[in-house]
């Protein structure tokens, strides 16, 4: 049995430190007057004037031909992969990659493709990985099609991949003949935190996307980004998915508004990541792993409470964290200060005391 998302316990108070995750961000007050005063049309028809100005600007900053508005990152995911494979063909992507731990299965169930998983550390394998999981090409093996990265890595603690890396494994991957593909959740966090620009960062990949609704603060939307003919052909599976839209260019507003407003701002995130990141250190028991950005991985087994406990005690307070691979999980975002990290470790310390 599938169940609904949990409700906060009851007697709860409203959250006030939310370090659930970035998408849990509010647009400002400047981004919902950008929206409001957004000139729109019909996005399916093809005439929401906003939408255009997003995608076009999208598919500069990426060094891309074209790019696809969507209203989420999993949809881009979902598409950039039908659009890239076909039944039976294969993926190569991290275990903890998004498109296998949260996606709810669809690759399989809509694509009908497999997804092979590599390990290593934070999220991220090598070139020898990928030359490792190349298969013979005989009838008894899948064709592979498609290498697939995150950039940042989630489960792997937000961690940015160096460019190199991210070169050498596409490198492999195109002497394959294969497609990469890059999942760019917090793309910007990548880019803000390595000191690149997202069009050097995203070279080597034939599709990339970004999620304007995390560290960007968007209530809405995400953006494909690729070849022209790669997006034509996106465009079917976004029809036949129920993808298209209407006045979109509402949303696009925002996302526009945050690429002018929310981009070299995504710093602070990462400085109050590492502030939360020190503080949590200091507490006998919890073992912190370094962030690079915006995400505070933190194992507090050693405490003798569990996950579920801690989230609990924190609710009762108004502070909101996740659980994710046994660890908890805290997001700085720009809804959350520096006076909010301060009563957090705080707060986290007497929990985990109690």
């Amino acid at each position: 049995m599938v169940h609904a998302p949990a409700r906060p316990p009851a007697g709860a108070p409203p959250v006030r430190i939310n370090l659930y995750s970035d998408t849990q961000t509010r647009p400002t007050a400047a981004m919902k007057d950008a929206m409001m005063r957004a000139e729109v049309g019909d996005e399916q028809h093809g005439d929401d004037p906003t939408v255009h100005a997003l995608c076009d600007r999208m598919a500069a900053l990426m060094g891309k031909e074209a790019a696809m508005f969507l209203p989420s990152g999993t949809m881009c995911n979902v598409i950039a992969i039908l659009t890239h494979c076909r039944k039976g063909d294969e993926v190569v992507a991290h275990e903890t990659a998004h498109i296998l731990t949260s996606e709810g299965g669809t690759h399989a169930a809509l694509t009908g493709a497999q997804i092979t998983p590599l390990k290593g550390p934070r999220g991220m394998f090598t070139a020898d990985d990928v030359r490792a999981a190349i298969r013979p090409r005989t009838r008894y093996a899948p064709p592979q099609r498609l290498l697939e990265v995150e950039q940042t890595a989630n489960i792997g603690g937000g961690a940015v991949w160096p460019l190199d890396q991210l070169n050498a494994v596409a490198a492999v991957a195109h002497e394959q003949g294969w497609a990469t593909h890059m999942d760019g959740a917090r793309l910007m966090n990548a880019c803000v935190a390595a000191g690149i620009a997202p069009r050097d960062m995203v070279a080597s990949y034939d599709s990339v996307w970004l999620d304007f609704t995390k560290g960007l603060g968007a209530p809405l939307g995400a953006v494909l980004c690729g070849s022209s003919e790669f997006i034509g052909e996106a465009w079917r599976w976004k029809q036949r998915l129920g993808g298209s839209l209407r006045q979109a260019g509402l949303s696009a507003a925002g996302c526009l508004y945050a690429l002018d407003h929310h981009v070299d701002r995504l710093a602070e995130d990462h400085a109050n990541a590492k502030a939360l990141a020190r503080g949590l250190a200091q507490i006998p028991g919890v073992v912190v792993e370094e962030p690079d950005t915006n995400l505070v991985f933190f194992d507090i087994r050693g405490t003798g409470q569990s996950v579920e406990q801690l989230q609990r005690t924190l609710l009762m307070q108004g502070v909101a964290v996740s659980g994710l691979g046994g660890r908890v999980r805290a997001c700085t975002h720009l809804d959350v200060t520096a006076p909010m990290i301060e009563e957090a470790t705080g707060l986290i310390r007497q929990a985990l005391a109690a």
